[in-house]
């Protein structure tokens, strides 16, 4: 499929490779921005343990903590770390991988848990959350260039598999949580509505399942080296996974029967479309890097695509009119679970050309 990858000599300093520019650039911009605005929201809590200065009450924490002088504390230090990762990055250190992941993966933590102590997504969440995502997509390729090489690209390509999967257990656990909910006759949308008892939960589980997927298309950029096609699906899958960080939700049935969708209500819907198109592209660009086999699985997976796609589009006007949609679950849930199928079978495939090397 592409030309042979040779592992690295032993005799190669891993830590002399130096990461690319534009990723080593938004890397340093992540890292900066989080940095100061945790330095200062953090020495803004501290001061004011009440939450005056930022203009919090301290009800919002739901008796978790009295005030607000340990997540303020806290927000400090990781403010601090954040900036040594900078600073380390910037230097390009040998530990830059190690630091930068432990201030990201940090920032990462203090959000989940802010998130679940509030009770309540903020906009503000996002403003300061998708970053560090972003940073993470950026930081990975960081982690690949300080080991050695196969190890790390198996591991990659063993994440498109996990972010699969992950999807699947995600669609177990949620639905549980809302007695009223039906698997077979209403969306994966329906999880994350506005108002809906399962959104937070759904949002939180979510942030992991596109880092899995933008892993794995590092992995497949590393193991096109000689194939265009196998690299430019790579490309797409990051950049799909950039795009899935932030998912505009629809309203509930109830309210847009009402006439109270939005323009987040429009969004939902192009934001569908648009990943339509990514699938498209992703799984055309991957049976062109393939053998004949799977180019005829591709086309089967297209047809599945069209004909669950159909079923949901008869369905789909029930949900605006809050209607009944007998089916429309399934049909979405199959049509997704084709693309997620075709995932794990490229990733299976990529990672036996890997193990005959």
């Amino acid at each position: 499929m592409e030309q042979t990858l040779a592992h690295t000599p032993k005799n190669i300093d891993l830590h002399a490779v130096e990461q690319v520019k534009w990723q080593r650039l938004l890397l340093l911009c992540i890292l900066v921005y989080e940095g100061l605005g945790a330095i200062v929201g953090g020495l803004l809590l501290v001061l004011a343990p009440d939450g005056r200065y930022m203009q919090m009450p301290v009800e919002m924490m739901h008796g978790v903590f009295s005030d607000f002088l340990v997540p303020g504390i806290i927000l400090f230090a990781l403010g601090m770390l954040t900036m040594l990762a900078f600073i380390v990055v910037l230097r390009k250190r040998p530990s830059d991988w190690l630091i930068a992941g432990l201030a990201l993966g940090g920032l990462y933590i203090w959000f989940v848990v802010e998130i679940i102590i509030l009770q309540e997504l903020h906009w503000l969440h996002g403003m300061w959350g998708i970053p560090v995502l972003m940073g993470w997509v950026v930081v990975l390729p960081l982690i690949a260039l300080r080991h050695e090489a196969a190890p790390m690209r198996k591991f990659f390509l063993t994440c498109g598999i996990l972010s699969s999967l992950w999807y699947l257990v995600m669609n177990i656990i949620v639905p549980v949580h809302d007695a009223n909910y039906s698997a077979v006759t209403q969306t994966i949308s329906e999880l994350s509505a506005i108002d809906a008892p399962t959104r937070i939960l759904w949002v939180l589980l979510g942030t992991l399942y596109p880092l899995l997927y933008a892993a794995f298309g590092w992995g497949a950029i590393q193991s096109g080296k000689g194939h265009r096609n196998l690299r430019i699906m790579g490309y797409l899958i990051i950049i799909h996974s950039i795009f899935n960080f932030f998912w505009p939700p629809m309203h509930q049935r109830e309210v847009l029967a009402a006439g109270g969708g939005t323009l987040t209500d429009t969004l939902h819907i192009t934001w569908a479309m648009i990943t339509l198109l990514f699938n498209m592209l992703i799984m055309g660009y991957g049976a062109a890097a393939m053998g004949k086999t799977f180019r005829v699985y591709t086309m089967i997976s297209f047809i599945l695509f069209i004909v669950f796609g159909i079923l949901i589009g008869i369905e789909s006007p029930g949900v605006n009119a809050n209607l009944s949609t007998p089916g429309i679950g399934i049909w979405e849930r199959v049509n997704i679970a084709v693309f997620m199928t075709w995932i794990i079978v490229l990733a299976m495939l990529l990672l036996r050309k890997q193990n005959l090397r």
